[in-house]
């Protein structure tokens, strides 16, 4: 897990950081402070925690942001966004679940005059009291202390009310999983209602908006990538082990303008917990007639599109195995996540793979785009 730590700190690193840093003249952006309590619900997304939902969960969001002007010109294209970090203690209000520390990268974005704020974050969390075969079986949702975690809010903002403070309040989706990288993973999601206050350290010294000086029209060739993904997972029964998973990939991508791509392409999959898994299924079952000797191999077909922020990229991509010896969890598949550009043909990137909602791997990758 410590491996898994490590990556992760490091991609978001790379988040935080995958800014222009060419400088301007006076002030280019202004620094903002935010505090948010928040109250909620576990949501039963799957009966197998319904044991572990007892109470409602509290916790606070703090935050720094950097608020974007337009002096650099991604910043307009996207409405001038904030980009940050945040941190989120959450008491889950479970002696099983225990509580959790987290740390992210994020962006806000602004809508209906910059009155609505919808904040995403990625980062990675600290569960204090994890599954454990002897002392905390119960805990069924994390199966290891480190675990990734995604937060989404929407707020409703009033900001330099008075000398630089204001006030926000809104919902929040809280998610804690460790992508199966070892069992068990049913994960928690947290539904909040907040409340905060913001505190911007250059109220005095705020820049004006800089209009759009970029052209319209914006047209790119057609551009082929391959990317190599691998990293560790574990089948959903506990102590059946953790094994490592290796991931081609070619496709083509076609920008339609400066934010958007599509893309098409193919995955080939060599997932050794998933030859584990056959063996195991062989035994433990009979009934189902897997003789142990099914290829543990998948090929798979995908659609995606990519969102162009900067530097960074958010992509989704939804796939279907047309190579498919042994039933996994069905045979379509999408994919999440981020990706840091190095130049304009070196790429890397951390996603979640899954099968609808149900996790199997964080794949960390790297990868050309010719």
């Amino acid at each position: 897990m410590k491996s898994l730590f490590y990556c992760l700190l490091f991609f978001i690193t790379l988040c935080v950081s995958a800014q222009e840093t060419q400088q301007f003249p006076s002030k280019s952006y202004t620094s903002e402070l935010e505090i948010n309590y928040f109250y909620g619900s576990i949501l039963l997304h799957n009966p197998d925690i319904s044991h572990l939902i007892t109470g409602h969960p509290t916790g606070f969001i703090a935050a720094f942001n950097k608020k974007t002007y337009g002096f650099n010109a991604w910043e307009s294209r996207f409405n001038y966004p904030d980009y940050g970090g945040s941190f989120i203690y959450q008491d889950l209000k479970n002696e099983f679940l225990g509580d959790t520390y987290s740390v992210y990268g994020h962006y806000n974005f602004y809508f209906l005059k910059r009155n609505l704020q919808f904040r995403i974050g990625q980062g990675i969390a600290l569960a204090t009291n994890p599954y454990n075969r002897e002392t905390n079986y119960r805990n069924n949702a994390f199966g290891t202390k480190i675990l990734s975690s995604t937060f989404f809010m929407l707020n409703y903002t009033k900001p330099n009310l008075y000398k630089g403070f204001g006030l926000k309040a809104g919902v929040s989706v809280i998610h804690y999983s460790n992508a199966n990288v070892k069992a068990p993973n049913t994960s928690t999601n947290t539904f909040a209602f907040s409340v905060g206050a913001t505190y911007n350290l250059h109220y005095n010294d705020i820049p004006e908006y800089q209009a759009s000086t970029e052209e319209k029209k914006f047209k790119e060739p057609i551009k082929f990538n391959i990317a190599f993904r691998s990293g560790i997972n574990e089948s959903d029964v506990v102590g059946t082990g953790q094994f490592p998973f290796y991931i081609i990939s070619a496709y083509a991508d076609k920008r339609l303008n400066r934010k958007s791509s599509i893309q098409l392409g193919t995955d080939v999959f060599f997932s050794k917990f998933l030859e584990e898994h056959i063996k195991y299924t062989s035994i433990a079952f009979p009934n189902l007639n897997v003789s142990g000797n099914e290829d543990y191999k998948r090929v798979g077909v995908f659609v995606g599109h990519e969102l162009f922020i900067n530097k960074m990229s958010i992509i989704t991509q939804l796939g279907y195995y047309v190579y498919y010896p042994f039933d996994f969890e069905g045979r379509v598949y999408n994919r999440i996540g981020l990706k840091r550009y190095f130049g304009k043909k070196l790429f890397a990137a951390a996603t979640l793979k899954s099968h609808s909602a149900k996790a199997e791997a964080v794949e960390f990758g790297i990868g050309i785009r010719l």
